[in-house]
């Protein structure tokens, strides 16, 4: 791996099953920064988190980069970390240890209830735009579409157990933690510690992209918020 001492390498790693493309809106100073993105790629059959984010540091190019990753991928690139040295972990809208995993999910996770979502139906969600539904729903449809990268059934089965059985015990050390309070799919009442986004959903990346283009720079160097914010 190559290092240069001019340019901070980061590297970016979508949510479960979307195209790296949610960090389309995310810019940092070009004399400072590099920006990578890091697709999904289809994990073995019954392949640990731990085996998967592993495999996923071949991606990696560069020494000390800073890896930022949205909810699921915000566990992986926590489980990278343990493999390869970071300047800096970001982590947005996710989970920093199974203590802050939702009741609703642990739910699931007891019942085993989460085997019955009819994971196969989702490569057919382009065709429900044309639905007489809500302008809610349509417009997250629009946004779900516009993004889906992965849509395999194998791929929607696996992400999932991996959401709701990832075990670590303790947030590590330095992270940055970037949380919405409107996050309805790890709801903020869960999360022990993080920079708070006021009226953000779980679509932080993609909605409120000024606020990290405003801040993530600081966040990086500093661990601080810079010292104004765009809404």
């Amino acid at each position: 791996m190559k290092e240069s001492s001019a340019i901070i390498h980061v590297y970016c790693v979508p949510g479960m099953s979307a195209k790296p493309t949610i960090y389309e809106y995310i810019t940092l100073p070009p004399e400072q920064y590099e920006i990578h993105w890091i697709a999904w790629k289809m994990p073995e059959k019954h392949e640990p988190l731990t085996d998967y984010s592993k495999r996923l540091c071949a991606e990696i190019k560069h020494e000390n980069p800073v890896l930022i990753g949205v909810s699921l991928g915000g566990m992986v690139v926590q489980e990278m970390q343990k493999y390869i040295k970071v300047r800096k972990l970001i982590l947005i809208s996710t989970l920093e240890s199974k203590y802050e995993r939702p009741a609703y999910m642990n739910f699931g996770r007891r019942t085993k209830l989460y085997k019955l979502l009819p994971t196969s139906l989702v490569k057919y969600m382009k065709r429900f735009e044309s639905w007489p539904l809500g302008k809610f729903i349509k417009t997250q449809l629009r946004t779900y579409n516009r993004y889906i990268h992965r849509d395999e059934k194998a791929y929607l089965d696996w992400a999932i157990e991996q959401v709701l059985y990832w075990d670590q015990e303790k947030p590590l050390p330095g992270v940055v933690h970037i949380h919405g309070d409107s996050d309805h799919i790890f709801p903020i009442k869960y999360i022990k510690k993080c920079f708070t986004v006021h009226g953000a959903t779980h679509l932080l990346v993609i909605y409120r992209f000024r606020w990290l283009n405003q801040h993530l720079p600081s966040l990086i160097l500093t661990g601080q918020l810079a010292t104004e914010a765009p809404a």
